[in-house]
């Protein structure tokens, strides 16, 4: 990852058998699939895809450390963050674009992003979208700019992902922990490692902004392969309410990644799952700080039930200047991100609206 800054001018808008630790005690199968099962759950938490490992301590670490690492607290002033909060919980902010290159100029915006809040216990994980337009403060960063009110994804291309965290820090009141960017083109291949996953349309539409020109979506539940899934997660033009049927359209493509990459039919096969492991880590990116191995192993209670979707409280759309832009709301966005500082999951849930999720 090269430690060159995203571009000034913004657009705002292994496989093989399982390896197993040295030592007296034989891992039974059932040990031996909890660790894939966690490591495929990790998937979905730091994704918008990423990165995994197949079974085998080994092979854990050699594709932990395959992937890129990006500095994502360099120049972020300790004096400015949020307070650490709730002993033991953790708080991954999750960046996703089209592009993992952030030197591009498709990589110079980040179309999404999401807090992922890990209760102490690790039973559970709630994922909040911060709708990308969200107007908001922008600090000031190292090279002078920002430092005013904008588009919230406007920060990352004025000071890439350090002004990101700072950003995100400033809006939620929440401490980040650790950061992860994945490349939403390297969905294709992740679901087609998979051989498909189900999606239920909530309604019909065409797309004009398809992989293949045009793609038509009927209403109802179907298999989609990875162009097809793609292209049903990036569409916003088709919907009244634009991006925020993206932001529910890719909570979908998510979970279903999850359901079908913990099912028994990839995990009994190691061929399908080391090459679902592959395509997800060749699209990831994480702060160096993060160790996939180390995470995998406490989350290996966490199930997909427990998995919590929604989107940060707003007041409604509306223009600044020439923007188009999302206000947020401040008095429950404050009462969401206090219970997530408090770890209080039943809190989150209930402004989020999903008691008991």
């Amino acid at each position: 990852m090269s430690d060159r800054q995203p571009p000034a001018d913004p657009d705002t808008s292994v496989p093989a058998s399982d390896v197993e630790p040295e030592g007296p005690e034989e891992p039974t199968p059932r040990r031996r699939r909890g660790r894939r099962v966690a490591l495929v759950l990790l998937l979905a938490v730091v994704l918008l895809a990423g990165g995994g490992a197949l079974a085998g301590g080994l092979y854990y670490r050699s594709v932990d450390n395959s992937i890129e690492r990006v500095d994502a607290f360099a120049d972020v002033p300790e004096q400015a963050r949020p307070q650490v909060g709730a002993k033991g919980a953790m708080n991954i902010m999750i960046l996703g674009s089209d592009s993992r290159d952030p030197e591009s100029t498709g990589g110079s915006r980040s179309d999404t992003i999401i807090l992922a809040h890990l209760p102490r216990d690790r039973s559970s994980a709630q994922l909040i979208s911060i709708p990308r337009d969200t107007w908001t403060a922008v600090p000031r960063s190292k090279q002078g700019r920002g430092g005013r009110d904008a588009k919230i994804n406007a920060a990352y291309a004025w000071g890439g992902v350090p002004l990101m965290v700072q950003t995100v820090e400033k809006f939620s009141g929440v401490r980040v922990d650790t950061v992860a960017m994945v490349d939403f083109a390297g969905f294709k291949e992740i679901i087609d490692a998979l051989g498909g996953v189900e999606i239920d349309v909530e309604k019909g539409f065409t797309t004009k902004y398809s992989l293949i020109g045009t793609r038509t979506f009927d209403r109802g539940r179907q298999t989609m392969d990875g162009a097809a899934a793609l292209d049903y997660a990036r569409e916003r033009h088709a919907f009244p309410d634009g991006d925020f049927a993206r932001i529910r359209h890719q909570q979908q493509v998510i979970k279903a990644i999850l359901d079908k990459a913990a099912s028994g039919g990839v995990l009994a096969n190691p061929a399908k799952l080391n090459s679902f492991v592959r395509a997800t880590s060749s699209a990831v990116s994480v702060d160096r700080s993060l160790s996939l191995v180390d995470l995998a192993m406490e989350m290996r209670g966490l199930r997909s039930g427990n998995l919590t979707f929604f989107t940060c409280p707003v007041r409604g759309t509306g223009r600044v200047g020439t923007e188009s832009v999302v206000f947020p709301d401040p008095a429950r966005s404050r009462t969401l991100f206090e219970a997530v500082r408090r770890d209080s999951v039943p809190d989150i849930l209930a402004v989020s609206g999903k008691p008991g999720a």
